[in-house]
Order: C-alpha cells, then sequence, then structure tokens
C-alpha cells in the first residue's frame, strides 16, 4: 500500500472533514487557539466548503505563544525547531501524537524505501543525541530517520570532521546490496558528495533521502537538477529523494517523486499556494506563499499552517504520482515574513 495513489479531487473530500473535526478538537482543547479562531470571525459551527477556507495559522506564531491541545501532564516531548534569529518553535507531543506521526513517516517513505530496514549512512554525527530529551529539528529529523535502517554509520566523527574510514569500512559491508542514506541538503553535498568523489567510493546501490539547505548551495550553483546529475556522474548514486517538511508538522513528509519532478504530497496532508497581498489561492503555475496541511497534529493546532516558504504547484494529477505536484523555491523576504505573522500578531496576544 501506497500514500501517494489518491487523486486530487478524492483527497481533498476525504481531508475536508477530518480538518473541520480536527478545528473543532483543537478548539476545545486549546484556549489559545480558541481566542485566535474567535478573533477571525470562526466562530463554531461555520461551515466550510473547500480545504483553503479554512482557518490557517501562521507558522511563526509558535516561536512566539505556546500552543498546545493536551495539559502540561500529558506532554512526552517537545520538540524545537532550527533557528538563527534565537527565536524557535516549540512543539508539544504527547505519547500518541509521537507514535502516530513516527507510523505515518513511516508509511510515507515505504514508497521509495520499501518496508525492510536498510543498512543505513547518517550524514551527521552521532553528538547530536546528548540530550534525549529536547532535540533541535535536525536531531529530531536524524533521530526519525534512523529508525528505517539498521547498523547505522555516521559520515562524520563526534567532532564533526568527515571520517572516510567509516564510511569504506560501512561500503565494504553493505555497498554491494540496497543501503539507506540520509542527510540535510547541504551537508550531503559538502561532506558525502566531496567525500566520496575524492576517495572514489561507489554510492550505486544506495537510496538517498535529503532535505532542506539548499540556500547554502547558492553559492555552489548547486540547484536540485545539479545536485542529482553531480551524484550520479561521480559516485553512481541514482535513487536521490528530496523532501519538504518541518517539525511544525512532524511525521508530515512531502516527497520527490521517482522521476525528480517534483514533490507530492501523502494522502493525509496537501498544500495550498496563496498570494502574499490577498491570501487568496493561486493558480497552478503561480508562484506564492506555501500552506501546509496536514490531519496529523493533534496534540498541538499544526494542522493549517502558512509556512515562510515560497512555492508553486506545477500540475495537478499529471505527474509519477496523482496528487498536486510542486516545488520550493525558497524563503520569503523577511518583510513579507513578518506581515504573515503581525496578521494575527493582535488576536494571539
Amino acid at each position: 500500500m501506497t500514500l501517494f495513489a489518491l487523486a486530487q479531487a478524492a483527497r481533498e473530500a476525504r481531508l475536508l472533514p477530518e480538518l473541520v473535526e480536527l478545528t473543532e478538537h483543537h478548539r476545545a482543547h486549546s484556549p489559545e487557539y480558541a481566542r485566535l479562531l474567535a478573533s477571525l470571525g470562526h466562530l463554531p459551527g461555520r461551515r466550510y466548503d473547500r480545504v483553503a477556507d479554512l482557518p490557517w495559522l501562521p507558522v511563526r506564531l509558535f516561536k512566539h505563544h505556546v500552543l498546545k491541545s493536551i495539559g502540561d501532564d500529558e506532554v512526552f516531548k517537545v520538540l524545537t525547531s532550527s533557528g538563527t534569529t534565537g527565536d524557535v518553535s516549540r512543539i508539544y507531543l504527547d505519547r500518541e501524537a509521537a507514535g502516530v506521526q513516527q507510523k505515518m513517516l513511516s508509511a510515507t517513505l515505504s514508497a521509495v524505501i520499501g518496508t525492510k530496514r536498510l543498512p543505513m549512512l547518517l550524514v551527521d554525527t552521532k553528538a547530536l543525541f546528548k540530550n534525549r530529551t529536547s532535540f533541535s529539528a535536525r536531531g529530531a529529523g536524524v533521530l526519525g530517520l534512523m529508525n528505517f535502517g539498521r547498523d547505522h554509520t555516521f559520515v562524520l566523527d563526534e567532532q564533526e570532521r568527515p571520517d572516510p574510514d567509516a564510511v569504506r569500512d560501512f561500503l565494504g559491508r553493505h555497498g554491494d546490496q540496497p543501503f539507506l542514506i540520509f542527510g540535510f541538503t547541504f551537508m550531503t553535498w559538502l561532506y558525502l558528495y566531496e567525500l566520496a568523489r575524492e576517495h572514489r567510493f561507489d554510492l550505486s546501490n544506495g537510496i538517498l533521502i535529503h532535505s532542506g539547505g539548499w540556500k547554502k548551495l547558492v553559492d555552489r550553483a548547486v540547484d536540485n537538477a545539479e545536485f542529482r546529475r553531480r551524484f550520479t556522474a561521480d559516485t553512481g548514486l541514482r535513487r536521490i529523494h528530496n523532501f519538504y517538511g518541518m517539525v511544525e508538522q512532524i511525521g508530515t513528509t512531502f516527497l520527490e517523486g521517482p522521476d525528480g519532478g517534483g514533490l507530492y504530497c501523502p494522502e493525509f496532508a496537501d498544500v495550498i499556494v496563496r498570494d502574499p497581498h490577498t491570501w487568496a489561492e493561486v493558480p497552478v503555475g503561480t508562484p506564492g506563499v506555501v500552506q501546509v496541511v496536514s490531519t496529523m497534529p493533534r496534540s498541538y493546532p499544526g494542522h493549517l499552517l502558512l509556512t515562510e516558504d515560497r512555492g508553486v504547484v506545477h500540475g495537478v494529477d499529471d505527474g509519477a504520482w496523482p496528487g498536486k505536484r510542486f516545488s520550493i523555491l525558497g524563503r520569503l523576504p523577511r518583510a513579507e515574513a513578518r506581515g504573515c505573522s503581525d496578521t494575527f500578531a493582535e488576536a494571539a496576544a
């Protein structure tokens, strides 16, 4: 069974009632969220005809407000986002939410890695896991993906230096069979690609799952197409899947299709691209601000989030998998990002 088989009309019909129920669930269990909805005119019993009509929150709110739909005694884990300004999102999970989100992440990734645990190469360092109760977005991402592999080998030592001997030993044990690779995009390029090219490592049996960090590759003139081309040419690696996700919707992964032609939504999720001035949904082919939609978040009101990323939907039901086929174009300018947040600042106060 795959989570990438539902056409867009069927997806919308399935998601709408589930998201309406989730909105009411969070209204009932999060006083802060209830105040936001009331301030925005979204009162109980309101009818919604489309997913795009439901009330979204700017993702930045999670950096400045505690938004959760569980009691303090139910908090099992607190995840934090990465942040360069000191502001980080805090996402509260109970045991059930943590379990369900890991299960759905597994179901999503099985579309490209299968159901068996493969030997795994991690483009990171084990030093990430010194604190096991509170994780950065980077640590949570690595830990979450580790569950899909075995015989884990880190490309970097505990001082975050490349360890060619560790990679060579791993490939000696597993390089002649399928193996899994995970890393954040910039680190995968800087440490794995350059290390493999320098040492002539053969990665042809690898399956690479990577995400984030494209901004740091701009100066190196490396976009997604070049990333894929050079990995294949210099290391033999062909099975490459970028993904898009965020700690504020942990467990929801938008996955690159097998042909590299765009990102796709699993059946419990969707994306909406909005005009940054009117917030209306824009047509296919028109860039705008990305809203992410998911039925996963139940311990906190993160089911309908306006991100601070620009994106574009390239097509609907016209690609390797059904549903929307889209790309992320980069971060919003800071002024626009603040504008998204300011819309809600008074209501959240």
